[in-house]
């Protein structure tokens, strides 16, 4: 079991920054693929970002993003973060971090289904 934690949603302006952390307890952290996703109020939740396990030398990130955020981990801080920068109204979400299944934990999908360790979400709103 791994629990999942979120911190540093709030609100921004247009073109503000924001810094999302997730910090994990239970089971070796490094050892998880962990990603980010975004649900919207009305529509699915979508991928953002993730990050492959141990040294995280593999990321991916959503088309929607790419290029104004940034992933990062911490395993001895057993952390995850997600630097938003130039975020846009259509950013607004409750943003959740996850930890992957797979055993092949190199691999980064952006498949919510091979998620299986959610935490409870933090809400961005991005104001125009």
């Amino acid at each position: 079991q791994v629990q999942l934690v979120e911190s540093g949603g709030g609100s921004v302006q247009a073109g503000g920054s924001l810094r999302l952390s997730c910090t994990a307890s239970g089971r070796t952290f490094s050892d998880y693929t962990m990603g980010w996703f975004r649900q919207a109020p009305g529509t699915e939740r979508e991928f953002v970002a993730g990050i492959s396990c141990r040294g995280g030398s593999t990321t991916y990130f959503a088309n929607s993003v790419k290029g104004r955020v940034t992933i990062s981990r911490d395993n001895a801080a057993n952390t995850v973060d997600l630097e938003m920068n130039t975020l846009k109204p259509e950013d607004t979400a409750v943003y959740y971090c996850a930890a992957g299944t797979s055993y092949r934990c190199w691999v980064v999908t952006g498949d919510s289904n091979s998620y299986g360790y959610w935490g409870q979400g933090t809400q961005v709103t991005v104001s125009s």
